[in-house]
C-alpha cells in the first residue's frame, strides 16, 4: 500500500528545501496543494505574526468516513535546526545521507514525509477512519514557538501523536522535563590590569568561581544542568568588568527543577556578592514536562499498532522537548513516535528509507485501530 519510490522521492524533495526556523514558507507551500488535493481542509493561523517568522502552523482536516471514531491528530514540523541551502543527498540501497557539508533535515522532514505518504494511502485506497487532525507547526526547534501559538482549541481530537524522534520505529516518547533557561549578568568594576587591578572587580572571576561550585551535567536520574555559553571581557590589559552566562536546567521532577534552579542562583548570588560584584538573573521556561501512563488510550493505540506491525514497541523517557509537550500542557494527551531520522543535528544527519515506510505504516496502523473502536 505505502508507495515506496513516491515516499523517497517526496522525503528528497522536501529536505531539498531550506526552511530553518521562521523561514518555512517555501516548504510550507510545497505541501499545501497536495493537502488540498487529497481533499484535506486546510487553515493557517496567526503564529508567524507572534514569532517574526515568514509563514504559520498549517491546520488541516481529513473528515471521518467512520462517524463514531475517535478524532486524533498527527504531527510534524517544517523546520531544521539549521539552514541546509546547498544540501547535496546521496541516495544509496537503503540510505539517505548527505555529503557530509549540511544536515540532510530528516528532524522533521522524515515525519512530515511519512505523514503525507500515509494520508495520500488512506484517500487513495478510502481506508476506514475517523476525524484526522494534521497539526504542521514551525520554528519547533528554537523552543517550540509554533506549537504555543497553534489555536489547539479548534483542533477536535482526543489524542495526538507527533512524529519526531530517532530509531527504532516502535519506540514511543512518553514523557519528557521541564525545560528553564536563565541568562546571567555578573557585572563588576573595570580597571586597568597593569597599573591597578586591585580597584577593580573581575566579573570572569567572580562567574567563575560560582560555576566551579555548580552541581551541572547529570545532576541525577531525572536532572540535567548545563552552562552553553559565557562572554565577557575586551582586552587582556582590562580587568573584566561584566560577563553574560547563558544556562539551562531541566528535569521531569518539577521539585528538582526548582531545587536546581536555586542552586545555580545562589552560587551566583553569593560569589558575586563576596567579591563585591552584582548579579543579574532572568529565568523563563521553555516548556512544560508530561509523562503518559501505560494504561493511557494514547499509549495503548501506539502499543497495539506497533506490536500488529512486528515494530520493537518500547517507551521511553526523553531528555528534550518536542511539540507533544505543548500539546500535552494544553490537555490532549499526546505520545512522540520514533521515524526514520537518525544522528540528527549534525552533518552525519541520516535516513534508512525501510524507517520511512516503517513509520508511513505505523500511522496507518492507528488509524484502522482507531477506526475499529467504533465499528461492530
Amino acid at each position: 500500500m505505502v508507495q515506496r519510490q513516491r515516499l523517497v522521492d517526496d522525503f528528497v524533495a522536501l529536505c531539498r528545501i531550506n526552511s530553518p526556523p521562521k523561514q518555512e514558507a517555501e516548504v510550507i507551500e510545497s505541501v499545501l496543494p497536495r493537502l488540498r488535493k487529497l481533499g484535506l481542509e486546510v487553515q493557517r493561523d496567526n503564529a508567524g505574526r507572534h514569532i517574526g517568522g515568514n509563514a504559520d502552523n498549517v491546520i488541516a482536516r481529513l473528515p471521518a468516513n467512520v462517524p463514531d471514531a475517535p478524532a486524533v491528530f498527527f504531527s510534524a514540523h517544517f523546520d531544521t535546526v539549521e539552514p541546509n541551502p546547498d544540501v547535496r543527498i546521496i541516495v544509496e540501497d537503503d540510505l539517505i545521507h548527505t555529503d557530509g557539508s549540511s544536515i540532510l533535515g530528516a528532524d522533521d522532514k522524515a515525519g512530515l514525509a511519512s505523514l503525507l505518504e500515509a494520508i495520500e494511502c488512506i484517500v487513495e485506497n478510502r481506508l476506514p477512519h475517523g476525524e484526522i487532525w494534521l497539526l504542521l507547526s514551525v520554528a519547533e526547534e528554537i523552543g517550540l514557538l509554533g506549537a504555543k501559538h497553534l489555536p489547539l482549541e479548534c483542533v477536535n481530537a482526543t489524542m495526538g501523536f507527533v512524529l519526531d524522534t530517532g530509531p527504532p520505529v516502535g519506540k514511543v516518547v512518553v514523557g519528557a522535563p521541564t525545560h528553564d533557561h536563565l541568562t546571567v549578568r555578573v557585572v563588576g568594576r573595570a580597571a586597568h590590569a597593569g597599573a591597578a587591578p586591585e580597584q577593580g572587580i573581575s566579573a570572569i572571576v567572580a562567574a567563575s568561581r560560582a560555576i566551579a561550585r555548580m552541581k551541572l551535567g547529570r545532576v541525577d536520574e531525572e536532572t540535567t544542568a548545563n552552562i552553553g555559553s559565557f562572554h565577557g571581557g575586551q582586552a587582556t590589559n582590562v580587568v573584566c568588568p561584566e560577563v553574560e552566562i547563558r544556562a539551562e536546567a531541566r528535569s521531569h521532577n518539577t521539585q528538582k527543577l526548582e531545587a536546581q534552579l536555586a542552586h545555580i542562583i545562589a552560587c551566583f548570588r553569593e560569589e558575586a556578592e563576596a567579591m563585591g560584584a552584582q548579579v543579574e538573573i532572568e529565568t523563563s521556561r521553555h516548556y512544560e514536562a508530561y509523562r503518559l501512563s501505560e494504561d493511557a488510550p494514547v499509549v495503548q493505540i501506539a502499543r497495539e499498532s506497533a506490536l500488529a506491525l512486528g515494530l520493537p514497541y518500547e517507551t521511553r523517557l526523553a531528555g528534550g522537548g518536542s511539540d507533544a509537550n505543548v500539546y500535552n500542557a494544553k490537555g490532549i494527551p499526546t505520545v512522540v513516535l520514533s521515524t526514520g531520522m537518525d544522528l540528527v543535528h549534525t552533518h552525519n544527519e541520516r535516513c534508512r528509507i525501510s524507517d520511512l515506510e516503517k513509520t508511513a505504516l505505523w500511522v496507518l496502523e492507528i488509524v484502522k485501530q482507531v477506526a475499529q473502536q467504533s465499528l461492530p
